[in-house]
């Protein structure tokens, strides 16, 4: 990368904390200083470096997307990961959303979409995010959660996206939309058609 490409990614990152997530009413402090320190260009498509920083999702080349800024800084401000919890991030091990938590959180395990549904193993974890919307949470993955553990993830409901959020209590997790916003839809969690006439 040139000085050049550097500076204009820099001021391209600049003007999504400012015009993007701050009118937006992302305005914790923490979270516009990790949005500052990573850099989204370093997460799409070669050919998409220039537009890292555009106001929606992003296509990558695996056929997945980048959600747009908003969706990760909003998500970020509802998780509010601190150094105890213990986070289980559904979503790319290398990606942009775990690239912000990494520095936040006590631990973070990273599963792959596909691999979530089918998840065992100890758990406990405080916090769940979902990189994504979902149309239903899986129970394998809710086991995941501790009682008391928080979720934030995007959620589908009659073909509209919102940021989401809850709690798990006496085994099961309630979630409350936040924010209608445009999420890019995970279709390893759509909930199974029903017949209807």
């Amino acid at each position: 990368m040139t000085l050049t490409e550097d500076r204009s990614a820099t001021e391209a990152r600049h003007a999504m904390i400012v015009s993007q997530l701050r009118t937006s009413g992302v305005n914790e402090p923490w979270v516009l200083r990790a949005m500052a320190a990573v850099a989204r260009e370093d997460f799409v498509p070669a050919a998409m470096r220039e537009a890292a920083y555009i106001d929606r999702a992003i296509p990558l080349e695996n056929g997945r997307f980048l959600a747009a800024p908003l969706f990760h800084g909003k998500a970020l401000a509802e998780a509010a990961p601190t150094a105890e919890d213990k986070v289980l991030l559904v979503g790319e091990e290398n990606g942009y959303l775990a690239a912000l938590l990494r520095p936040l959180a006590g631990a973070l395990t990273v599963v792959d979409p596909a691999q979530a549904a089918d998840l065992t193993g100890e758990g406990g974890y405080s916090l769940l995010v979902v990189d994504g919307a979902v149309e239903q949470l899986p129970a394998a993955l809710a086991a995941q959660v501790a009682d008391g553990g928080r979720v934030v993830t995007g959620l589908v409901e009659r073909g509209v996206t919102r940021l989401a959020s809850g709690v798990k209590a006496a085994g099961a997790v309630s979630l409350l939309p936040v924010s209608e916003m445009g999420i890019p839809v995970l279709p390893e969690f759509a909930a199974p058609k029903n017949w209807s006439f």
